[in-house]
């Protein structure tokens, strides 16, 4: 379980809270604050505080004195305006604050987005919950032949029991051994700071991590891909969700613009001039390496979104 019922209790008493305000605030996203998205067995991702919304992208692109009084659909015109051309400084004036509980070796990937503020729980000074993430079994393949940071195909059914089993027996074997190293009476008393070191990459840990909107999208077209580990891309997911709540207008043009979209290299592009054009053109008069062109060719033909 990833929450006990005392934290259970504690995010609904939270949850019950309110607070008067002048500044904008989100329904959609009001309706989701503090509530736990449950992720892969034991983590979770909920959202804490954020700032602004559509109409502050808005606001801070044209530098108004306030929310306007401009249609809809003219401010949906200019949010995609702002996405199509890649201005960045309009998102970044909205901001969200996420609570993420996640397994070490995911947070090692998570923080390369180095754009966002991140306070992780320490396990200096608290001692780290026994819980590890221990992948389904539809997730348990093999190394890849094609791509050096991705699974092949998936384990026979013993297999995959065998691995989990080798595991799980490893993540309980160093958690007694650090219980052990903590323990003053039957142990050896040892610091926090060094007996966390024994612990699996599978064990969990829990941090804070506020970043801005334009941050936001670039963590997620990164981590909501295909080829990203399903076990970050599961969070990205949830994230995505949220994006959605939270500013419907930006997330739209996200799918468009960046989720749904595919960028070509000049080269590929006159290639594909030449196609239309009429012009039958293969890879080794292209101009193109193989791998460059297969990869536009599985662009042409495959939907980038789905």
């Amino acid at each position: 379980m990833s929450l006990t019922e005392d934290q259970r209790a504690e995010i609904a008493a939270h949850a019950q809270e309110t607070h008067p305000t002048r500044r904008p605030t989100v329904p959609a996203l009001e309706a989701l604050l503090y509530q736990p998205l449950e992720v892969l067995d034991h983590g979770f991702l909920r959202v804490i505080d954020y700032m602004g919304d559509d109409a502050a992208i808005v606001q801070a692109a044209r530098v108004s004195y306030g929310r306007g009084t401009r249609k809809v659909s003219e401010d949906a015109g200019l949010i995609r305006y702002l996405m199509r051309h890649r201005h960045s400084s309009p998102f970044e004036m909205c901001e969200i604050k996420f609570h993420v509980k996640l397994p070490i070796f995911i947070a090692r990937q998570w923080i390369r987005h180095r754009m966002a503020s991140v306070n992780e729980y320490s396990a200096r000074y608290s001692i780290l919950d026994q819980e590890f993430y221990l992948p389904a079994p539809e997730h348990m393949a093999v190394q890849s032949e094609v791509n050096r940071q991705g699974r092949g195909d998936v384990l026979a059914p013993e297999q995959a029991a065998e691995v989990l089993d080798i595991l799980r027996d490893d993540a309980m074997r160093t958690y007694r051994d650090y219980e052990r190293m903590l323990d003053a009476e039957q142990g050896y008393g040892l610091a926090r700071e060094l007996a966390r070191i024994n612990l699996t990459l599978n064990t969990y840990t829990q941090w804070y991590w506020k970043t801005d909107l334009h941050n936001l999208m670039h963590f997620l077209a990164l981590r909501i891909d295909p080829h990203a580990q399903y076990e970050i891309r599961v969070y990205a997911e949830e994230m995505l969700k949220i994006l959605h709540a939270w500013v419907p207008q930006t997330a739209a043009a996200f799918e468009d613009y960046r989720r749904g979209a595919v960028t070509f290299s000049a080269s590929m592009l006159a290639v594909l001039r030449r196609m239309l054009a009429g012009e039958t053109v293969e890879q080794a008069a292209s101009g193109l390496s193989r791998r460059e062109w297969d990869e536009m060719m599985a662009s042409l033909k495959a939907d980038p979104a789905g």
